[in-house]
Parts: C-alpha cells; sequence; structure tokens
C-alpha cells in the first residue's frame, strides 16, 4: 500500500470506539533503511491555545493497526497506555 492511499483515512480505536484522527491531519514515522512505517503521528489539539504552545502528539505503534479498510483505519490502543509526546514547532 502506497502512503498516499492511507491519507483522509479516520483512525479509529477498536478498544472503546473514539474516533483519534485523520492521516491527512497526522506524521508518519517511516525507518530509512527498510521503509517501513514504524508509527502514525496525530496531533493532539484540544483548543486554539493549545495549537500554538503546548503540542502533544499521540504515538500510534504501526503494531498497533489491526485493519486497513477504504475509508478508516481500525487500532488496538489501550487508553490507559497511550504514548503521549510533546513535539515543539
Amino acid at each position: 500500500m502506497r502512503l498516499s492511499e492511507l491519507a483522509g483515512k479516520e483512525i479509529v480505536n477498536i478498544y472503546d470506539g473514539a474516533r483519534l484522527g485523520i492521516v491527512g491531519e497526522s506524521d508518519v514515522a517511516i525507518d530509512i533503511e527498510t521503509g517501513q512505517v514504524q508509527s502514525i503521528i496525530l496531533p493532539r489539539r484540544s483548543n486554539p491555545i493549545s495549537f500554538w504552545f503546548d503540542r502533544q502528539s499521540l504515538v500510534i505503534p504501526w503494531e498497533a493497526v489491526r485493519k486497513i479498510g477504504s475509508e478508516v483505519i481500525i487500532v488496538d490502543l489501550d487508553q490507559a497506555n497511550l504514548n503521549l509526546r510533546r513535539y515543539s514547532l
């Protein structure tokens, strides 16, 4: 599958049914040597102020991806073990 084919797909967590974001609004970490996707990085924006200052992102490991459909990517993430990281612009 090409990276362009992932664009526009919504990411849904099978663990709790939460909509996590859309691939077009996210980043993808790729292993430079193998070209394989390592993780999907979704920005977590709760309000306009946090968009500019305290930017946290949700990192979804590629191993958590369970199914890629025509419109949705299903992931299995336990909310207690979410991997949040801070990224600066």
